[in-house]
């Protein structure tokens, strides 16, 4: 079941339309900007929600993603890696989403320190194809296991502070220009007919996922 957290959150993420994948070359393109404004939504949502949980960026053919996601207790902020590759049935089949640092050190994992997910997600994200995309399986994927996982592992001595300094919250409104920066590269690419090959790379884009 989802939660009402979940659930709120999953309401302010846009559905997206373009049924693509990796090597549907310019429904590809479409698909991405999508994702790209699905993303740039859900972020922005959970500013105004102060519930800022991830980073993300890509290669420059949207299929390799990669950042940060955190998980806040006790106002200590714990930071893992977070990557997934972009299935080629995808989005019929969801990204497999891995924490690599975390491999072997939770039940709740399979090889490589992909996450695994509950039994409800398959089922919700199937019946959700096309509408389903990268910020989606954050909210409904990571979201939730980081939300069960960290305690747990915490608590158990498995994972550890390693920061100097408590975390302080940081709302600098400068985040919403990034935003807005990138919204317009997004754009600006759905006119050309191939990908730019500096477009995922850019600064805005990272910037975009992550806190100023």
């Amino acid at each position: 079941m989802v939660d009402e957290a979940t659930r709120k959150s999953l309401s302010g993420i846009p559905l997206l339309k373009t049924k693509a994948g990796p090597r549907d070359k310019e429904l590809w393109v479409q698909r991405l900007k999508e994702e790209f404004q699905a993303l740039i939504k859900y972020v922005e949502t959970n500013k105004q929600q102060d519930n800022d949980w991830f980073r993300l960026e890509s290669n420059k053919e949207g299929t390799r993603w990669f950042g940060k996601c955190w998980y806040i207790q006790d106002l200590l902020k714990y930071e893992f890696d977070v990557e997934f590759d972009i299935p080629v049935t995808y989005p019929t089949t969801a990204p497999e989403i891995a924490l690599p640092e975390l491999d072997g050190k939770t039940a709740k994992m399979y090889r490589g320190g992909k996450i695994c997910l509950t039994d409800h997600f398959k089922p919700l994200w199937a019946r959700n194809v096309p509408k389903f995309g990268i910020a989606h399986a954050m909210a409904l994927g990571l979201g939730p296991w980081l939300a069960v996982e960290i305690p747990d592992l915490i608590q158990k001595g498995v994972v550890v502070y390693k920061e100097k300094h408590a975390i302080e919250k940081n709302k600098n409104s400068s985040s919403f220009l990034y935003i807005v920066h990138i919204y317009t590269t997004v754009l600006a690419l759905c006119k050309k007919p191939s990908m730019s090959s500096s477009f995922v790379r850019s600064p805005p884009f990272t910037a975009c996922f992550m806190s100023p």
